[in-house]
């Protein structure tokens, strides 16, 4: 029953995760998600069959951490200064927002494991906070993977030299079916755990002890 907590800890990151596309997307001069009404922390305009509901089941279901994507916000390129480059920023700021999200969430932990609260309120709080730490991390890094339509995707084709875009871009018309390769067949999981080990292998060194 773990994705009782999960799924809400999901949402919200995800949401937050594209509302940051959009929030750096408007810095940059592109006010395309503001005006599409997407700037928002409301979860309505954001839910995506497939990211939102089909892979976090799949994941439940292989009793792999819940990941998933909202809806992406729309962005248009052309308004800004630099659209390349500034691209690439608006994908970092996604995976960005993740890590913050993981830290603030550690920092909860700490408050919340001096046991100022009820035995069982404490342990709720705190497998909450490590969800919080484990799901943001799982997506910073799964976001990160170069294959579209992920941000690792956006970022590669912000900072790829010229002579390799051509051939990186081939990939781009399969991209999702690649995505759902990988979820579906559980190749994600070897890409994601070796990162997310070295991660816990840090927090436990900090003396954050997960509790799921």
């Amino acid at each position: 029953m773990e994705w009782l907590i999960q799924f809400p800890v999901l949402l919200f990151s995800i949401i937050f995760h594209e509302f940051a596309h959009g929030a750096t997307a408007y810095r940059k001069g592109d006010d395309t998600a503001h005006l599409s009404g997407r700037l928002t922390l409301n979860p309505l305009p954001h839910i995506d069959p497939i990211g939102s509901v089909l892979i976090p089941a799949i994941c439940v279901m292989s009793h792999f951490p819940v990941i998933g994507w909202a809806k992406p916000v729309p962005i248009n390129p052309m308004r800004m200064p630099r659209p390349r480059r500034d691209m690439a920023l608006v994908a970092m700021s996604g995976p960005a927002s993740n890590i913050f999200l993981a830290i603030l969430a550690l920092l909860t932990y700490k408050v919340f494991a001096l046991g100022f609260m009820g035995g069982d309120l404490t342990l709720t709080l705190l497998k909450l906070c490590s969800w919080g730490i484990i799901i943001n991390l799982l997506l910073a890094m799964f976001n990160l993977i170069p294959v579209y339509p992920l941000d690792g995707s956006q970022i590669a084709l912000g900072f790829l030299p010229d002579k390799w875009l051509d051939i990186y871009e081939k990939h781009l018309p399969y991209g999702m079916y690649i995505v759902l390769g990988l979820v579906v067949t559980g190749a994600i999981q070897g890409l994601i755990r070796p990162f997310l080990g070295v991660s816990l292998f840090f927090l436990d060194k900090l003396g954050i002890v997960i509790v799921i």
